[in-house]
């Protein structure tokens, strides 16, 4: 039984309810539907911390998924999963196979500059820390671009550092 249909949470099953409804509504593929489900079904169990049923339902999604722009969320999400788990490299990987497909998620930018940031605070040499962090100030200026007003802890990190434009 898919997990849209035995999750407790009332949000879920409103949720749940409303795309069902949308999905009657909206002319769409038996696949489109399918992967929708599975992509419900990895956000129901990644927000409940079941990461490995998240992740089969994702790439489970990805499978059938044709849409670019779909796919960047269903990759967004696989990477939020890897940076949880302290993988930032695999995240990073993820968060640019999103933005290929959808250059416009800022949230992507945002957390690439979070991880990079991080990187560079652990890392011992100077040089390679201040070129991460460099590399973070790059996304999070794309980030702020894409949502003027948001990542207002950023935007004044870039000031302070002298690298806002």
């Amino acid at each position: 039984m898919p997990r849209s249909r035995i999750n407790g949470n009332f949000i879920d099953k409103t949720f749940s309810i409303v795309a069902n409804i949308l999905l009657r509504i909206i002319p769409t593929t038996s696949g489109e539907r399918e992967a929708f489900t599975y992509y419900r079904d990895g956000m129901s169990a990644q927000s409940e911390g079941n990461y490995a049923e998240a992740l089969q339902n994702y790439y489970e999604a990805m499978r059938l998924e044709i849409d670019p722009y779909d796919r960047s969320y269903i990759l967004y999400n696989i990477g939020l999963i890897h940076t949880s788990n302290g993988e930032h490299t695999k995240a990073l990987e993820y968060y640019f196979r999103a933005l290929e497909r959808n250059p416009f998620l800022p949230q992507a930018f945002n957390n690439m500059a979070v991880i990079r940031g991080e990187q560079a605070i652990r890392q011992g040499d100077s040089e390679i820390a201040e070129a991460w962090f460099d590399q973070a100030a790059e996304y999070w200026k794309q980030a702020i671009t894409l949502t003027p007003g948001n990542y207002i802890e950023a935007h004044n990190w870039l000031k302070i550092t002298g690298r806002f434009e």
